[in-house]
């Protein structure tokens, strides 16, 4: 049976569309929005989004800081207190477990955010990879998680909190932020591709976190926006989706994520094979339509007559105007600017590769 956020109710009053998604009840869109008017909003005003169904967890301990360095392929030697990183976890193979960010609370004090659809499997593989003075706790059901993303977001965050618990640097917060009466963690942190902040805060302080946002929002135009415009979002500004662009036997490299992958490390799980496999065959690249239709994923890619891969997500991409999608090709098929094809419903329609990401702001 679906969960419900502690904010199911607000999304109800606002008239949204819910719908299951990784195991929550949550609104794809709004009865006064809708995806495309929600997409354009957080680019060029602000959108308010209920990302509470993701999992938090937590690492604490003298050893905290080496558990994370043996489970995760980033390096968080040199993270400072108050910064964010991204990161991958890979399974022994090097296919991706998942990816997540890393928010370091103190030197023995780390929180990490990981996909929602992945929270059991993430939780059990790191509980199986404890190992010295660590205290594990699974704290998913104790946050509310919401994203003020676009343009305006820092208006509105400026009229609720003051100047000095504002994090100025992208991927860094503040962890006990006042934010109109609400104690939070205010992340300058998003996954639209635009400015904005992530919030953290007690479920019994949701609804009275989110009605605030809208209402000191309204000048500033502010949208509920839901899963719909969420995906359109991230994907306009080439961001890969758990899933899609990466899942248990895609490597990092494969992917084009190789940026969160330090080998200089002395050890992490799944380093071995990555270096057993070499050179990646396949790669991701951006492709956008110079014929009529939309691509989803699964779509067979062509260059001059041969199959070179398949695409991993595709859409209209409302604020460029551009059907676009993201795919998995052989290394060094194409290039960008090269012609190709790309099978919908047993018909084969043009493309070009194009640089990622797909909007240029």
């Amino acid at each position: 049976m679906d969960l419900k956020t502690p904010l199911y109710d607000a999304h109800l009053e606002a008239g949204g569309k819910m719908v299951s998604f990784a195991g929550y009840m949550l609104p794809v869109q709004y009865k006064d929005g809708g995806v495309i008017k929600e997409h354009l909003a957080v680019r060029n005003q602000v959108g308010l989004f209920d990302v509470s169904h993701m999992g938090e967890v937590v690492y604490e301990g003298k050893d905290a800081l080496a558990n994370l360095q043996y489970v995760l392929t980033n390096d968080f030697s040199n993270l400072e207190v108050g910064r964010v990183r991204y990161t991958l976890m890979c399974n022994e193979n090097g296919g991706v477990i998942d990816d997540l960010l890393v928010y370091k609370c103190s030197d023995d004090k780390y929180l990490l955010v990981v996909n929602a659809a992945n929270r059991a499997k993430d939780v059990a593989w790191m509980k199986q990879h404890l190992f010295g003075e660590v205290a594990f706790s699974d704290q998913s059901d104790e946050f509310v998680q919401i994203a003020l993303q676009g343009p305006n977001a820092k208006e509105i965050i400026g009229k609720l909190t003051t100047e000095e618990e504002i994090p100025k640097k992208y991927y860094s917060f503040t962890e006990n932020a006042n934010v109109g009466g609400v104690t939070c963690i205010l992340s300058r942190t998003g996954y639209t591709g635009e400015f904005g902040y992530e919030l953290y805060c007690r479920p019994e302080d949701g609804i009275k976190l989110w009605k605030l946002l809208l209402e000191t929002g309204k000048e500033y135009g502010i949208m509920t926006c839901g899963l719909g415009a969420r995906d359109t979002l991230r994907l306009e500004a080439g961001m890969p989706l758990y899933g899609h662009e990466m899942n248990e036997e895609i490597t990092p490299f494969e992917t084009d994520l190789s940026f969160v992958v330090k080998m200089k490390k002395e050890n992490f799980i799944g380093k071995q094979a990555l270096v057993d496999k070499g050179e990646p065959k396949i790669t991701r690249i951006g492709l956008q339509l110079t014929d009529r239709g939309i691509v989803r994923e699964g779509a067979d890619v062509y260059f001059n007559e041969k199959k070179i891969g398949q695409t991993t997500s595709g859409t209209m991409c409302p604020f460029i105007n551009k059907a676009c999608a993201m795919a998995l090709v052989e290394r060094d098929a194409v290039e960008i600017g090269s012609p190709i094809e790309v099978e919908v419903r047993g018909k084969k329609i043009t493309a070009e590769v194009v640089a990622i990401p797909f909007i240029k702001k």
